[in-house]
């Protein structure tokens, strides 16, 4: 694996099967910047296509996961037109969906603040833990810009329509419990716990099958833009290729013994 400037990318050790991204700008509470994003983007294709990785596990390093964009480095962009902040905008297209496509499931670990794209990125994760220190915001409205990194397709799917609006629209800041409640998260746990917790969750799900894991998660981010009709010929279609599995033919044959 690369070694990169801004984030820590580490591989599955032994057979655990789980994989670790560490945003790793602790001095800039891991504001993602330009090179970042890249990373990243880097990160996350090489990762997807190791056959040795079921479960991701995100983080941010220090005390924050991610305070947003890099207002510093936005700035050091200088003046540009709408054409070329367009074209700006691709390298974050790029990471959103490299995040949002990956092969398998994706435990987004935050602590601290999760503000902008930072919330954004936490959004696209399969399963978001929060520690009971964590601070989300979709902090946009502040610095005159919309929210983007996927937030406008991942928050309404995930708070309703009229939710979203008021997060977005307001810039408003919630605590970790409040956005359990609204259904950002899965879990609050003690700060001090979060990592473990993490790491918990991704052995769980890092012993089903590769296979069935990654069809599962597939099926289901599919499901929202899906009719029945659609959904049971999916279901036809993956189970078809998980029955052909060699951890199906060893789960069954193990099941029959006891």
């Amino acid at each position: 694996m690369i070694e990169y400037e801004t984030i820590l990318c580490e591989m599955p050790q032994a057979d655990s099967g789980i994989a670790t991204i560490t945003l790793n700008r602790p001095a800039s509470l891991n504001a993602l910047s330009r090179r970042m994003a890249d990373e990243l983007t880097d990160a996350l294709g090489q990762l997807s296509a190791d056959a040795s990785v079921r479960v991701l596990v995100l983080r941010g390093a220090g005390h924050a996961f991610c305070s947003g964009g890099d207002v510093r480095d936005m700035a050091g962009a200088g003046p540009r037109s709408a054409d070329e902040s367009l074209q700006g905008m691709e390298r974050y297209r790029r990471m959103t969906l490299a995040l949002h496509e990956f092969r398998q499931p994706v435990i987004a670990a935050v602590d601290g603040v999760a503000f902008g794209a930072g919330m954004s990125i936490a959004l696209l994760a399969d399963l978001v833990l929060l520690s009971d220190r964590a601070r989300l915001c979709m902090v946009f409205q502040r610095v005159g810009l919309i929210p983007d990194c996927g937030a406008l397709y991942t928050l309404p799917r995930l708070v309703g329509l009229q939710q979203a609006k008021a997060l977005a629209l307001t810039a408003r800041e919630i605590n970790a419990c409040e956005a359990h409640a609204m259904g950002l998260a899965l879990e609050v746990v003690p700060w001090q716990q979060l990592h473990a917790r993490a790491l918990q969750l991704a052995q769980s799900i890092a012993k089903g099958s590769p296979i069935a894991l990654s069809l599962t998660k597939q099926a289901l981010d599919a499901s929202l833009q899906s009719d029945l009709s659609t959904m049971l010929a999916l279901e036809a279609a993956g189970q078809a290729v998980a029955l052909t599995s060699p951890q199906h033919h060893l789960a069954a044959q193990a099941f029959v013994r006891k």
